[in-house]
């Protein structure tokens, strides 16, 4: 048997080190035009949070700019 102790590591919670969200207040608001944001809203309601799929219908947006607009807006 081993009787040598072993020094515990500090557990890292796995939640917290894995964790991409921002909150709003770091992020930069998008500005879109009233088309865009009407085509947004109406996507929305049609497909859910496909941001990619949202994105493709609008030209030089990305998904991430579609997600971040619409968690602002709420």
């Amino acid at each position: 048997m081993d009787n040598h102790r072993r020094t515990k590591q500090p557990k890292t919670n796995p939640i917290v080190a894995t964790s991409e969200e921002v909150s709003s207040l770091e992020w930069e608001a998008v500005n879109m035009s009233e088309e865009e944001e009407d085509l947004v809203c109406r996507m929305h309601k049609l497909v859910g949070d496909r941001w990619e799929l949202i994105a493709g219908r609008i030209p030089g947006r990305t998904a991430e700019e579609i997600e971040r607009f619409w968690v602002m807006k709420k």
